[in-house]
């Protein structure tokens, strides 16, 4: 018995031996494949160091102390981390591996004099852990020539080749400097969390709040700016359409790529060391992508300038607003939408609704905001249609020509950039009456450009405007008791270019308190090459043109009226006096007119019957005899007028 107890402890005793031996020869073996993975990073021209490593197999984890990296030779970017820990660490095949979970503390990314701007940012993380973690052995070799496109795209290609099923920060402080002549600040978001991240994409990102310093740097008194933001959630994020869009092969692919579903925000808040502060209820933006072909972020950095202390020429801008303008046709956005915004002044403050882009469409709602004319100017909505940050840019390029101002075809290149504009609910201030201007709907579209004109357009307004005390003009009004005016204005004009017809119709304006007038006028011939801003072939263009058939309507709401009492004040008679003075003064001129046109006849005694009796409505119609081209038509109406009218046969009528 005793000898069987000595040979079962001897066997122990060799058996832990050879445990702790074995042991020891993976830790070893442990050691020498990190080793190797540091020194094909250091063959590949960047520095690579680290402290000790330890290896536990029973746990299969992996320790490495003190790690530091910079990718390539010149000390651009360099990395530090405090400690890694993998627990349940595997070897998938000879490229990969796994682990259950991997800690990483004090991890810290200096990048240093990035872009012309030679801006540096240094990002924190104390603490990093990720969950289901697989990735290769050994990374690719880093970029040697100091590019930072290429050290983004060696960035993103190692961050597509992991997966993992969470990952988790408590905080991230990411700082930047741009110099004395920009400034600087800070950012720390807290409550990092990654969720599915496969192959370069991401399921879903999310920080719970981020704290902002920023140090402005501006001519005259610097300002900084502090603010919080909270809740700022990333939707499916895609990192392999930005590594499409960095790589040099696909300068011909057209596709669009989206890069990220949903981008969203909470409430926040920015406030600035002078007094302004701005509260904001969230952000949201969907669908955003790029497209390879045009969103080339190194040709962008390229074309920057080098040299940020001297001004660029006039030149130099224009071909960087073009460059611009290309990059950012390659970015598509689906909608983004602002929430419910307050910009505080010591002036007062200032509140917005919503701002929305969807569609190509821009609008600001719900403006109240304080007014110059003290007061509050508010607005429910304002628009811009077919906007284009792209259009805008180039346009703006266009105006930049050195030592000239800007011609009137590159002023209405702005035609080409936006659709359309609509105004609506708007309550303003007067600067002289005491009663605001308000307006319903102003609303303008245009279309069917030839060259730099709309050949098609459209105007409609519905406002109430109080009359002005200060202008002469509306004396007359103020002394009859009219304190506003209500217009109601449409206007429409459009040219068909296969028949070379230009109709204006409809062309109303209704002065709700006054009048009601409306028009219908239409040419015929009118050729393309009247569209155009040199006035020399405007001019000889528009001989071609020959008047169609004219419609002239007026309703009298309370015009007649008011020219009535006006008179009478003038001559110091009564009113009945007055009307009966204008209808003799109109019948007698008639007949002066009549003598050589007798259907000139018929539109007078019309007019004459207008102003006899109040709330007619008074309808002339001009149709042609023949062909009247239009020039000699507007000759004739400045030498000879009767001669003029002529050329029509004429229709008048009035009626309740």
């Amino acid at each position: 018995m005793t000898r069987i107890l000595i040979g079962l402890i001897m066997a122990a005793a060799l058996g832990a031996g050879g445990w702790f031996g074995f042991d020891l020869y993976v830790q070893h073996r442990a050691t020498s494949e990190v080793e190797a993975v540091f020194e094909q990073m250091r063959a590949g021209g960047g520095k690579a160091s680290h402290g000790k490593i330890g290896f536990a197999l029973a746990t299969r984890t992996l320790t490495i102390e003190d790690v530091v990296i910079a990718p390539g030779k010149e000390p651009q970017a360099q990395i530090r981390i405090a400690g890694i820990k993998g627990t349940g660490v595997r070897q998938i095949d000879e490229t990969r591996f796994s682990a259950d979970s991997i800690d990483i503390t004090g991890l810290e990314v200096a990048l240093d004099q990035l872009g012309p701007t030679r801006l540096k940012v240094a990002y924190q993380i104390p603490q990093l852990t990720m969950r289901d973690y697989a990735g290769p052995v050994h990374a690719g070799n880093a970029p040697t020539d100091g590019s930072v496109i290429d050290m983004y795209r060696y960035a993103l290609n190692q961050y597509a080749s992991v997966t993992a099923s969470s990952l988790a920060a408590p905080t991230l402080t990411i700082t930047f400097d741009s110099g004395a002549a920009a400034g600087g600040g800070e950012i720390t978001y807290a409550g990092l969390a990654i969720q599915n991240l496969k192959h370069g994409k991401i399921d879903a990102m999310k920080a719970d709040r981020a704290a902002i310093s920023i140090d402005v740097k501006q001519p005259g008194k610097p300002d900084k700016l502090t603010g919080e933001l909270s809740s700022i959630i990333i939707n499916d994020f895609d990192a392999t359409a930005i590594l499409a869009a960095l790589d040099p092969q696909t300068t011909s692919d057209d596709s669009f790529r989206r890069v990220y579903r949903q981008v969203s925000t909470g409430p926040y808040a920015l406030k600035s060391a002078q007094g302004m502060r701005v509260d904001v209820d969230g952000f949201t933006m969907q669908d955003i992508a790029v497209q390879p072909s045009k969103f080339r972020l190194a040709e962008m950095l390229a074309a920057l300038p080098q040299d940020q202390s001297t001004p660029p020429t006039p030149a130099q801008a224009r071909e960087l607003l073009e460059k611009l303008a290309g990059f950012y046709e390659g970015l598509r956005i689906g909608k983004a939408e602002i929430g419910k915004m307050s910009v505080g002044t010591p002036q007062g403050t200032a509140r917005i609704n919503a701002v929305r882009y969807r569609e190509g469409e821009l609008a600001v709602e719900g403006v109240d905001t304080p007014s110059p004319q003290q007061g509050q100017f508010k607005m429910e909505r304002f628009a811009l249609k077919s906007f284009s940050a792209a259009n805008l840019m180039r346009w703006a390029a266009s105006l930049r020509t050195p030592g000239q101002p800007p011609s009137p075809d590159q002023m209405l290149g702005l035609f080409r950039v936006l659709a359309g504009a609509e105004v609506k609910g708007v309550i303003a201030p007067h600067r002289n009456a005491r009663q605001p201007i308000t307006v319903d709907t102003i609303s303008l579209n245009w279309g069917q450009l030839v060259g730099s004109i709309p050949s098609k357009a459209s105007l409609v307004v519905k406002m109430v405007t109080p009359t002005d005390p200060a202008n002469p003009a509306l004396q007359p009004l103020i002394v009859a008791g009219v304190d506003k005016l209500a217009i109601d204005l449409d206007l429409g004009a459009a040219w068909t270019e296969s028949s070379g017809a230009f109709a204006l119709a409809p062309a109303t304006i209704d002065l709700g308190n006054l009048a009601r007038a409306q028009a219908r006028l239409a040419l015929a011939n009118v050729p393309r090459g009247l569209f155009t801003t040199d006035p020399v072939q405007a001019m000889s263009q528009a001989g071609q043109i020959e008047t169609g058939p004219i419609e002239l309507s007026l309703r009298d709401s309370g015009v007649v009226d008011l020219v009535v009492a006006q008179f009478a004040r003038m001559q110091n008679v009564s009113r009945d006096t007055a009307r009966s003075a204008i209808v003799e003064m109109i019948r007698a001129q008639g007949e002066k007119i009549a003598a050589s046109n007798a259907g000139a006849k018929v539109a007078v005694d019309a007019l004459a019957g207008f102003v006899a009796t109040s709330g007619q409505t008074l309808t002339i119609k001009l149709t042609p005899l023949g062909k009247v081209p239009l020039m000699q038509l507007m000759q004739l109406s400045q030498s000879d007028p009767e001669s003029a009218l002529a050329q029509f046969r004429i229709e008048a009528s009035t009626g309740l």
